[in-house]
């Protein structure tokens, strides 16, 4: 699971849009950029009116800020935050978007078997010390703290109450947030009338709305770690997630911001997988899922749910794929 107070600088995906180019009988393309959630999040959009689009992706922007004031872990006064400061053996009530982020992380987690885990950043947070520290954390560090990890200690109470059932627990949505934040943007441009765009969170979580003028659907090169693969999807109504593991450090051994909660340990693959699926927030939650399960028990979990494609690509170009969804073309250039 991605560290609690890191971007996810680390999840890229390489993106072509190979229609944006207009001509004079198309509606015309507006695009805008900003700085959110410690990433860059860009809107491109193509409406008949150029200021009714960059009116909404105002809205879209202000829509995905709120998701951060929300969700972000960095910010003392976020709901989540509070919700970490304050809801150990203590039923708190939090903002509706807030819970269902959480509610979705944990259908997540009962799929995975756990390995999918919200709950793991105080082992995250450990990790991040030990790799700006001196030392490696001991056995008995490792194991004081995993006691703290376990999403069935989490209790959700419809419509918005939540309580821990540790004096331990927190929460970290570095998984999921930025997918759920997409959504919410993409919500916000259909109800006000934009209806083809392209929401892109800094690489790690994209989602595609409509297509392009005289195009079917948008074009997506996705993340390729060999440099043989090239491989693309066309995207309507659709949305992709990009995960891998950070390089190792410099203190030997493969710390990286994406820890198993089943081991306790940052974990090792030289993996990176990318999900297709029908909304931004299960992309994204299911990108990081796949790359812990490694493609064998990946494969198997993806093939129970409905429209859904992944590929897991390794530097050397070992390839794994599994297609419920959207087909993914392999371009393999040459090797």
């Amino acid at each position: 699971m991605p560290c609690a107070k890191r971007p996810l600088t680390a999840i890229i995906i390489f993106v072509l849009i190979s229609s944006l180019v207009q001509s004079s009988d198309t509606a015309p393309l507006v695009y805008k950029k900003k700085y959110i959630m410690g990433t860059v999040f860009e809107i491109a959009a193509y409406d008949q009116s150029p200021k009714h689009a960059a009116d909404v992706m105002e809205k879209a922007f202000s829509e995905i800020i709120r998701m951060d004031d929300l969700m972000s872990n960095y910010k003392a006064e976020s709901a989540l935050s509070k919700l970490n400061h304050s809801a150990h053996f203590h039923t708190e009530t939090v903002p509706l978007d807030l819970y269902r982020a959480i509610d979705r992380s944990m259908q997540l987690s009962k799929l995975s078997d756990g390995k999918f885990d919200i709950s793991v950043a105080p082992l995250v947070n450990l990790w991040k010390a030990a790799l700006y520290g001196d030392t490696m954390p001991s056995s008995a560090q490792q194991q004081e703290v995993r006691h703290c990890v376990g999403y069935e200690k989490i209790q959700l109470t419809p419509p918005d109450q939540i309580t821990f059932h540790s004096d331990c627990l927190q929460v970290d949505l570095g998984a999921i947030g930025k997918g759920y934040a997409v959504d919410r943007a993409a919500e916000i441009l259909q109800s006000g009338g934009v209806h083809n765009a392209f929401i892109n969170a800094g690489g790690s979580t994209i989602v595609a709305m409509g297509a392009p003028p005289g195009q079917s659907a948008w074009l997506v090169h996705l993340r390729d770690p060999s440099r043989k693969i090239d491989p693309q999807v066309m995207l309507k109504d659709q949305s992709v997630s990009t995960s891998e593991q950070t390089a190792p450090s410099l203190l030997g051994t493969s710390t990286g911001h994406i820890v198993d909660p089943e081991t306790g340990k940052p974990l090792k693959t030289e993996f990176a997988v990318s999900v297709i699926a029908d909304n931004g927030t299960m992309a994204d939650g299911l990108s990081t899922t796949l790359l812990l399960l490694g493609p064998t028990k990946g494969k198997v979990l993806v093939r129970q749910m409905p429209n859904v494609s992944a590929i897991w690509i390794s530097p050397t170009a070992e390839i794994e794929t599994v297609m419920g969804g959207p087909q993914i073309i392999l371009a393999r250039k040459s090797l």
